[in-house]
This record gives structure tokens, sequence and C-alpha cells, in this order.
């Protein structure tokens, strides 16, 4: 008799802002994943949707271009600007798409995958994510860290005197979440909030009793930019360090 819990197919959502110069990366990554996890798991379908969002500069086409090189890739053209709403529909298009290939709505065998299209997953993030949910986990909250490619020194220096990660850490990051359809449905999704989206969305699933597991072995490492998409996302609160006063020299 097959496990209904037993994850069959994955899709992960990228929402998308003006991000033209990262995109690529991001979704290289991304695809490097999903092969990963097709090699150890073959019978697992994986989709990766892009939802752009009211995006002004050549993103979309970035995106286009990908999509006709990689049939994985799919496209959702949206105008909430707003990373809570883009998030919300790109994960009610996959919903809707895995109906489409035959699993029922808000099936327990499809997992969404969510990361930022300024993040470069590692290559056993959805292998990784995929052992837990097996393991008994409805969510897998991951870790993130500033990229040392063009984050300033000192910036970084700061951030990791101030953040020691490790296994069932308090963090949440849209970047670096994934979650069991039949809980993202049952907690209501993510709400249309332009900051701390997936903290609401993780604070539901607990709500509702869902399995929430926290690791730091599929950390994701993110741009170190200080300008900010979301008003109060993750370059904001860098932006925060680099207006703290620098530490006294010790004499």
């Amino acid at each position: 008799m097959a496990d209904v819990g037993r994850i069959t197919q994955v899709a992960v959502v990228i929402p998308v802002h003006n991000e033209e110069q990262l995109l690529p990366r991001a979704l290289a990554a991304v695809l490097s994943a999903s092969d990963a996890l097709r090699v150890n798991r073959p019978d697992t379908a994986v989709s990766v949707l892009v939802a752009l969002d009211s995006c002004t500069d050549g993103s979309a086409a970035v995106a286009a271009d990908l999509a006709a090189e990689d049939s994985r890739i799919s496209l959702l053209q949206i105008t909430f600007r707003n990373v809570g709403g883009s998030r919300r529909a790109g994960n009610r298009a996959a919903l809707l798409a895995s109906t489409r290939q035959g699993l029922p709505y808000a099936s327990p065998q499809l997992w969404l995958a969510n990361t930022d299209a300024d993040s470069c997953v590692p290559q056993g993030w959805l292998l990784r994510q995929l052992e837990l949910a097996d393991g008994g986990a409805d969510a897998v909250l991951g870790t993130v860290e500033p990229d040392p490619e063009g984050t300033e020194s000192e910036l970084l220096r700061r951030w990791h005197a101030r953040h020691h990660l490790g296994e069932n850490h308090a963090h949440v990051h849209g970047a670096n979440l994934g979650v069991r359809a039949s809980a993202y449905v049952m907690a209501g999704g993510f709400p249309r909030l332009r900051s701390h989206e997936d903290r609401a969305l993780v604070e539901r699933l607990r709500q509702h009793g869902a399995a929430v597991w926290s690791t730091d072995t599929l950390r994701v490492r993110t741009s170190g930019r200080t300008d900010a998409r979301a008003p109060q996302g993750f370059a904001a609160y860098l932006r925060s360090l680099t207006q703290e006063p620098a530490p006294a020299m010790e004499v």
C-alpha cells in the first residue's frame, strides 16, 4: 500500500520584484538542487514557479529565457508589489498545477519549497527537506546567511557576531522554508503582508498543531545588499546593523 505521506511532487516558489541581476543565479541553484533530488528520488517530480510581481526591469525577460530552456520553470505575472501577496499567489498557482498532475488539492504528497530571487540554495536543499518530511515534518525552517560575495566585510563580521546558527534555531526566513501542502492550506497560507508573512504563516502552522522543524543542515546564502525590497525584510535588518555604533576598541 502506498504511503500517502510520502512526497511525490515538489513545487519551488520564488517571488520576484526587479531582480534581473540575481535571478539567473538563484534559478541555477534551484535547478541544481532539483537535479540532485532527481538522482536520489527519480520518482519525485519538481516544478519551479517564478512569481513576477510588478517588475519594471528585465526580470520577466530573464525568467522567460530561462523557462524556454528548462520546462521545469513556469512564470506567473502578478501586480501586488507585496511579498506576502507574491508568495501567496505563487503557492496557490503551484497547488492548482499539482491538481492538473493528478494530486488532490492540498495533498500531503505535495511539498511547497519557498526561497527568494536574491538567494542561492545549496545543492542538497530539496533532498534534505524531503528527508525531514519523510521523518514527520510538516514544515522545515532552514537558516540564512549573507553571501560573502558582495557583502561588506564589516557588515558580515557584525552579522556573524550576532548569529550563531544551529539545530532547533528560532529563525524564520521565507528564503528557506518548506511546507507540506496539506499543512499550508490548513494554516491559511501566506498572508498578504508587506513583511513578516513568513513568521505569520509559521505561527499559524504551530497554532494548528503542525510539526514545524528548524534545522541548520540546509543553509541558504542570500544577498548582502542593504536596499530593501520588503520594508522590514532581511536587507532592512542588514542596513540596521550598518547603522549601529562601532564597538569600542580594547585598550
